[in-house]
């Protein structure tokens, strides 16, 4: 995959803006998460440029690194173009096509969709003082094999919670058990007890995965009778609400 230099300079951008609002970057990705069905020989996703200008496009997977590049990962999916440039209020299909390196077939895998929007340079007589930034999106791509037991909007419901000691010992935390083939996003994860509420961290639980959410603000074990409740984010990026008991 081509690599447009310098790209550890737009590389570093990216990252500062990373944590900016996204709402500042003319080329988004239409939606917040892939699902790579194993029987399809590709999936395409849509990208908009909101902007103004035109925008150089450049597109990668990952495994998990936010520190990635195009030339770095080793992600088993190729991406047609890598590199586009979009016109402004014009989009761009961006064709996504699994290698078949393998992968379990039991459960699914995640991924990391990158996408480098790369400013056009200042045109000439402009203040060369002004900086310029390169925004990148980055959403989960799940692959899912064919023939899992369950769904994923079941797998929800499937995730087992107990109230725990923090694994480093300070405080508690609400322990997260996911027996399905899914992973489940969760945000706006609360512990509830009558009129009490006890925020934790957004995250993720993989399939067989334990997790544990700290919270922080939660000084004593909470009455009998306690529940969790948060938003699960389905296939198609919507929140799903639950409200589930603890197990004793």
């Amino acid at each position: 995959m081509p690599c447009i230099l310098p790209f550890k300079q737009m590389l570093l951008a990216s990252l500062v803006a990373f944590g900016c609002s996204q709402a500042l970057a003319g080329v988004v990705i239409t939606g917040t998460r892939v699902i790579y069905p194993a029987d399809q020989k590709e999936v395409t996703v849509k990208l908009n440029n909101n902007g103004t200008q035109p925008a150089l496009m450049q597109a990668w997977i990952d495994t998990g690194s936010v520190e990635s590049t195009p030339t770095s990962s080793k992600a088993p999916f190729l991406l047609s173009p890598p590199v586009a440039r979009i016109d402004p209020t014009k989009g761009q299909s961006l064709r996504v096509l699994f290698t078949g390196t393998a992968l379990p077939q039991d459960k699914e895998s995640v991924f990391w969709l990158n996408v480098l929007e790369i400013p056009p340079k200042p045109e000439a007589g402009a203040d060369l003082n002004t900086l310029q930034m390169a925004f990148r999106s980055r959403i989960k791509l799940f692959y899912r094999p064919t023939g899992l037991a369950g769904t994923a909007s079941e797998a929800i419901e499937q995730v087992q919670w107990q109230l725990v000691t923090a694994r480093d010992g300070q405080g508690l935390a609400l322990q997260a058990s996911n027996p399905s083939a899914f992973h489940v996003s969760l945000v706006e994860l609360d512990l509830v007890s009558g009129s009490q509420r006890a925020r934790s961290e957004d995250g993720m639980v993989g399939p067989g995965q334990t997790r544990q959410f700290p919270l922080p603000t939660l000084k004593t074990r909470p009455a009998p009778g306690a529940q969790v409740e948060f938003s699960a984010i389905n296939d198609y990026g919507a929140l799903i609400p639950t409200r589930t008991a603890l197990k004793p």
